[in-house]
């Protein structure tokens, strides 16, 4: 017990757990076991930061309807980021996202041959679309991209054997995953050929030379890019100088677009004769999160072998997905419109301005020029303008308020803040979804245009 008499009268002031179940329940009883342990656990969390000295009085209803939600909420994506990492990277197409449900409910054929009615590997629902989108002589998916590039570098050059890189390509992407990190995690060396901004071949030929049985490492930048005096070795060059080499191109790109010319092709790489190439699923080939690797077949076939692959196997949800987006790939024009992350970048001029339009309208906001990104570490340079919808000072004092109480809405509009206005993004928000994003908007604006 407490000394704190104030302490001690808040404490006592708490309701009962069953009392805050009805609440919850709205009155209606039975009270279920659902509400009567989200009570229980939000009691328990209010009494804790009463003791640690909390001073403010919280809406204990509203905390326990919150924990009701499930864990990840669906949410409508106004910042005109395409592949936002932090909203799940790319959205799922519709022929994916049935994929998916069809694998969740009941069992799959994820390792068995129906055929010979035997064991089988889940690498055989990608490997010959795999082979087919990339012209690979075998493929594999894995549970991630920074999978696909550990295993890759661990099969083929582990036991200390040499990697060389260039000190261009020892980049740190997302969540501090470093080169480097890698290929000590792998087993292997580093070899540092060449300069931060200039790598030439001669580089790559002296390491060569003074290495036992190297192998050549090719990172794509991804997020960032060296732009003025730079030099880098093409992949084809890179392949010619007899080593094997591992190409970890990064967003996939398996249908080409006139926005994503700065990314190297998958095909270009397998085309040159990289024992494996690795790229992510979803990123700019617009699937499930995944890593997966091409090649060689008798490079595959020792990742697939190597004991590091049963850790990042890939699960038969993605799975699931990733197969029906590559079956997309087959045909570059239905993928480039079935393909939400394809179909954002090549949306039409004209479509944007009708979807700001009928935004604005509904909203009372108003129409500007902005720039939306690809995102997900891809093309870092490419500027996609095009309208967007703006709520700012004077009818919108508070932009950051306004993009707190979006964020909180139901369902959860995420916005962006520039120049002291909030922006919403038509690119990033489906024609189906517009009517979604305009609720949303109304119910905020008027939420934080009351007193506080």
């Amino acid at each position: 017990m407490t000394d704190d008499p104030r302490l001690h009268a808040r404490l006592r002031a708490l309701p009962a757990v069953d009392r805050l179940a009805a609440q919850l329940a709205n009155g209606v009883l039975p009270t279920s076991a659902e509400a009567i342990s989200v009570a229980r656990a939000v009691l328990a969390e209010r009494r804790a930061q009463l003791h640690a000295g909390a001073d403010d009085d919280p809406d204990l209803i509203a905390r326990a309807r919150e924990r009701l939600q499930p864990g990840m909420r669906r949410v409508l994506n106004g910042t005109g980021v395409a592949i936002h990492t932090n909203l799940g990277r790319a959205p799922l197409p519709l022929a994916a996202a049935r994929a998916v449900a069809d694998a969740t409910h009941g069992y799959a054929d994820l390792e068995l041959d129906l055929a010979e009615g035997r064991r089988g590997h889940r690498d055989a629902h990608a490997r010959e679309l795999l082979r087919e989108l990339t012209g690979a002589e075998d493929g594999m998916a894995v549970n991630n991209a920074a999978g696909a590039a550990l295993l890759a570098v661990a099969a083929l050059a582990g036991r200390d054997r040499p990697a060389i890189v260039s000190r261009g390509q020892l980049v740190e992407i997302g969540g501090g995953f470093r080169v480097p990190d890698v290929i000590a995690q792998a087993g292997a060396r580093l070899v540092e050929v060449g300069t931060t901004n200039r790598t030439r071949l001669a580089d790559y030929e002296r390491a060569l030379a003074a290495e036992p049985d190297p192998l050549l490492l090719r990172v794509h930048q991804s997020n960032f890019r060296t732009v003025g005096f730079v030099e880098e070795v093409a992949i084809e060059a890179l392949c010619g100088l007899g080593a094997p080499v591992i190409d970890d191109v990064g967003s996939g790109v398996l249908t080409e677009l006139p926005a994503l010319t700065d990314e190297p092709p998958v095909r270009r790489s397998v085309a040159a004769g990289a024992a494996l190439t690795c790229f992510s699923g979803d990123k700019l080939l617009g699937g499930p999160q995944a890593g997966i690797l091409v090649g060689r077949a008798e490079a595959v076939e020792a990742c697939r072998r190597h004991p590091l692959a049963r850790a990042l196997r890939i699960g038969r949800l993605p799975l699931a997905g990733l197969v029906a987006t590559l079956a997309l790939h087959r045909d570059p024009e239905r993928a480039r419109k079935a393909i939400p992350v394809l179909a954002m970048l090549d949306t039409p001029r004209e479509v944007l301005d009708a979807r700001a339009v009928k935004l604005a309208d509904a909203t009372g906001g108003e129409l500007v020029e902005a720039v939306a990104r690809v995102g997900g570490g891809a093309l870092p340079l490419l500027e996609l303008r095009g309208p967007a919808v703006a709520f700012g000072p004077p009818a919108t004092p508070d932009p950051a308020r306004l993009a707190a109480a979006l964020r909180t809405g139901s369902p959860p509009l995420i916005a962006r803040i520039a120049d002291g206005r909030l922006l919403v993004d038509p690119r990033t928000l489906g024609d189906e979804e517009l009517g979604h994003a305009a609720a949303a908007i109304r119910a905020a604006l008027a939420a934080t245009a009351a007193p506080r």
